[in-house]
This record gives C-alpha cells, structure tokens and sequence, in this order.
C-alpha cells in the first residue's frame, strides 16, 4: 500500500505522515509505560521475551526508521544493542522515533525510491510497513504488559492494507506467522492483527 504524502489515499485514508505521527506517538506511550521488572516476560511473538521485542522495536521503529528517510540503513551495531539495559530507555525512544517521525514529516521522504533487502522499492510502501511495524509491536507490547492499546480507525485502515499486501513477504522470513481464523464480525484492526498471524485475545500464560 502507497500512502500519499500530502492528499491521503484512496478511501479517504490521512496522508502518510499523519498515520505515521498517529502511529508512533502510541508506540511511544507504550515502551513509556513498560513496568520495571517486565523485560523476561513473554510476548505474543512467542519466540521473544519482551526485552527482546523492545529491542527489535525500538531499532526498527526508531532508529532504523530515521535513516530509512534518508536513504540510508541503520548501523549494524545498533542491530545488536540492548536498549534496555539503559534505564532511560523509555525516554531515548520517544525521543528517537520523535526524530524518525520527522524526518518522514518530508514529503520529499515518500516520493523517493529505496534499496531495501537489495531490491529497489518505493518510499511510501517503506513508510507503509514502518507504520505496520509500529503498530504491531506497539500492540505486542501493549499485551505482554497489560496495557491498552489505542487504534485510530485510519491507522488500523491502513495497517489492515499494509499487512495484506506484505503478508506473503514476510512469511517468507518468518516475519508473519499464519494467518488467525476469527469469526466474520470483527473489527479492522482485529483484522489486521489476525492476518498477520497474531490473536487478538492473546492472554500472557497463565491469564
């Protein structure tokens, strides 16, 4: 899915950068309210205790995000960085996808053609699965630390949108697990998490 930088896109959809602000501002209101004590606890990603989701979230979202507007790849050590054990983590992140948030604020940012895995793709499918990868893990956190995650009817539009047209890529790497049979009445965020192989009603064992 190419989300529009500056008219939205079909559907009445925000344009990009909207989705994106939307998107990563909840993010971070989440890796904020991460309890002390929490960071072996598991995680809908099963293989992923929390300190490892947060990890992957925080350098992908965030710093990852960031460079991507530019053109660029994260750093490599920054791939194998344990945020977490800085206590101030919480506040280096919002802070860091603050500055990913705008630096894809550009609309010159999503107009641009990206190398990614070593094939060319546009900018705005990039800033697609940016957002995606927010919300996703945003939500995985938000379940594996008892918090409530908050969707934007547009923001879950567009994830919806992004998760189905990416789905078969990232089975490929095991990015996705299988798709969740639901029932036909449900939400389009609940939508959008079961068809990236995740349960909405996924309870921490033991709940």
């Amino acid at each position: 899915m190419n989300l529009n930088p500056e008219q939205g896109v079909p559907g009445g959809l925000p344009p990009g950068p909207v989705l994106m602000a939307t998107a990563a501002a909840e993010a971070a209101r989440l890796v904020a309210g991460v309890p002390d004590g929490m960071l072996d606890a598991p995680t809908p990603c099963t293989e992923w205790d929390l300190r490892t989701l947060l990890n992957h979230t925080i350098v992908w979202t965030a710093y990852s995000a960031e460079r991507r507007a530019h053109g660029e790849s994260v750093a490599e050590d920054l791939t194998r960085k344990d945020f977490t054990a800085d206590p101030g983590f919480r506040d280096t992140y919002a802070e860091q996808i603050g500055k990913a948030v705008d630096a894809w604020s550009d609309p010159a940012a999503w107009e641009r053609e990206l190398t990614v895995m070593g094939s060319p793709m546009p900018a705005a499918e990039v800033g697609a699965m940016l957002i995606m990868e927010m919300v996703l893990h945003g939500w995985d956190i938000a379940k594996a630390t008892g918090q409530h995650y908050r969707c934007d009817d547009a923001v879950a539009a567009s994830v919806l949108a992004t998760v189905e047209a990416q789905a078969p890529l990232f089975r490929q790497y095991d990015g996705f697990a299988d798709e969740v049979e639901l029932p036909d009445v449900v939400s389009v965020f609940d939508r959008a998490l079961a068809a990236s192989g995740r349960h909405p009603g996924w309870q921490p064992p033991g709940n």
